[in-house]
């Protein structure tokens, strides 16, 4: 498997692409959530991806299961890893900006720790993943500690929900290790949960929401949307099939770091959301603990130290010539 420094500019670039778009979701839910109810944006969202991924699957010819085993999967995938998380979230940011919804759900990776710990073998709680843990949820009580002060944009209930969306992806990535068991071809899978989330969002909207009682949604309403559907989501999952495919499971994850910075960037920039000092502050926190889980930082670091001890020894080294011979030889 590659490990960063393996990334090529193209990757790092769709990485970068990746994260926009991703963080994006952030900044197009906000706007729909005006005018739509949560449940509504998640079913024209997953519908409208679904049929242009299918539309991929068909275009590269990628089989598409059909025994009932891999649909239940798929279907159980789909609540774990769109309409729960989705909802949350969408409901969420009707009481917090975007750019700290972002900031909660991107504790993610240490819920998925804790999930696949608790539910397989597989996942290990290192003394590295736990101080990670531990920064990462200091950083969530800093965020607590914003929505507890009564500021009048910020919710406790909101940044709540987006902590559940958080748990819920969590574990939906445990589950997702049982998941690539059963061979499903990645696209196939995005396209076979979506197709579930929709088919699931459905009747609870029409029974919850009753849609069409709503205004007719004006033209920056139906953009976020497009952009929510086609680009965070659609665009968003066939971007990381191609990453994933080039620079492995490992590289995307860092996709996890990038998302809040892309959010709240556009929060800011586009929506006039203010990022205040607690939000950075936990921001900060988080972080840091997902790079200390992650471990490739500390790894580069303790490399770049131990180079800098030894080389001293290898100027000394150059007045002997055998011995370069030999230190050239070994290494």
């Amino acid at each position: 498997m590659k490990d960063a420094t393996a990334m090529s500019r193209t990757e790092w670039a769709l990485l970068l692409l990746l994260s926009v778009l991703w963080g994006g979701s952030f900044f197009f839910s906000k706007i729909a959530v005006a005018v739509l109810p949560p449940l509504t944006i998640v079913f024209v969202r997953f519908a409208v991806a679904a049929l242009l991924v299918f539309a991929y699957v068909r275009a590269h010819f990628i089989a598409i299961p059909t025994d009932s085993r891999r649909w239940a999967s798929l279907v159980g995938m789909g609540l774990l890893n769109n309409l729960i998380p989705a909802g949350l979230i969408v409901w969420g940011q009707t009481m917090i900006p975007s750019g700290l919804a972002s900031i909660v759900v991107a504790t993610t990776p240490i819920f998925s720790i804790l999930a696949t710990h608790f539910t397989s073998a597989d996942e290990t709680l290192s003394l590295r993943k736990l101080f990670g843990m531990a920064l990462g949820f200091i950083g969530v009580c800093v965020l607590f500690r914003l929505g507890a002060t009564g500021t009048r944009s910020v919710s406790l209930i909101g940044i709540v929900a987006c902590l559940g969306a958080a748990v819920s992806y969590g574990f939906a990535n445990a589950l997702g290790k049982r998941f690539q068991r059963l061979g499903i071809p990645p696209a196939v899978g995005a396209m076979g949960q979506m197709t579930a989330t929709a088919g699931i969002a459905f009747p609870l909207m029409l029974t919850m929401e009753a849609p069409w009682t709503l205004a007719a949604p004006s033209a920056e309403v139906w953009a976020s949307m497009a952009g929510l559907a086609v680009l965070s989501t659609a665009l968003g999952y066939v971007i990381f099939f191609r990453i994933l495919a080039t620079a492995g499971a490992v590289n995307i994850s860092l996709v996890t770091l990038l998302i809040p910075v892309s959010a709240m960037l556009l929060g800011s920039l586009v929506l006039g959301e203010q990022v205040s000092a607690v939000q950075l502050v936990g921001m900060f926190f988080i972080t840091s603990g997902l790079i200390v889980i992650d471990g490739r930082v500390l790894t580069f670091a303790g490399r770049m130290v131990s180079r800098q001890r030894g080389a001293p020894r290898s100027r000394v080294h150059r007045t002997n010539p055998i011995r370069i011979g030999r230190e050239t030889r070994s290494r």
